[in-house]
């Protein structure tokens, strides 16, 4: 089997001219991946720090897996008089998408979201047809 990333348009999501802004520094840290060989087939180990896993949601479409997260946190800081000194709000969504064996479904993708780490396994070929599926994590 093949592995070829699957990027819609051909630019760098956190490459962008945020990038040099102190509170998007995290923003890299997010949906990095690593991808890893055995003999069974192949592992794809994906960094989710503060994402939950209801915000979370994998597919696997004709050959295309792609994991989606969401997140969205507020603070807010007072002064001793309950009076609002500070509130931010951060949101963000982020998408990864990779061509995988087109005959693989939902069955064959094994995801785990644990301590903000994605584990998805997935096995080397299978003999199956493909159909539009969303892949439940344990």
């Amino acid at each position: 089997m093949s592995l070829i990333p699957y990027l819609p348009y051909d630019f760098d999501l956190f490459s962008s001219p945020f990038e040099n802004m102190s509170s998007c520094s995290g923003i890299k840290s997010v949906m990095n991946t690593d991808i890893a060989e055995n003999e069974d087939g192949l592992e794809f180990t994906m960094d989710l720090p503060g994402i939950k896993k209801e915000n979370v949601k994998i597919t696997l479409e004709k050959g295309i897996l792609t994991i989606s997260a969401s997140t969205h946190s507020e603070t807010e800081e007072k002064d001793q008089k309950g009076k609002c000194i500070r509130r931010e709000r951060h949101s963000g969504e982020f998408t990864r998408s990779f061509s995988v064996d087109k005959n693989l479904t939902k069955d064959d993708v094994k995801a785990k979201l644990e301590d903000g780490v994605l584990t998805l396994t997935l096995p080397k070929s299978v003999e199956k047809s493909s159909e539009s599926n969303i892949v439940e994590i344990q």
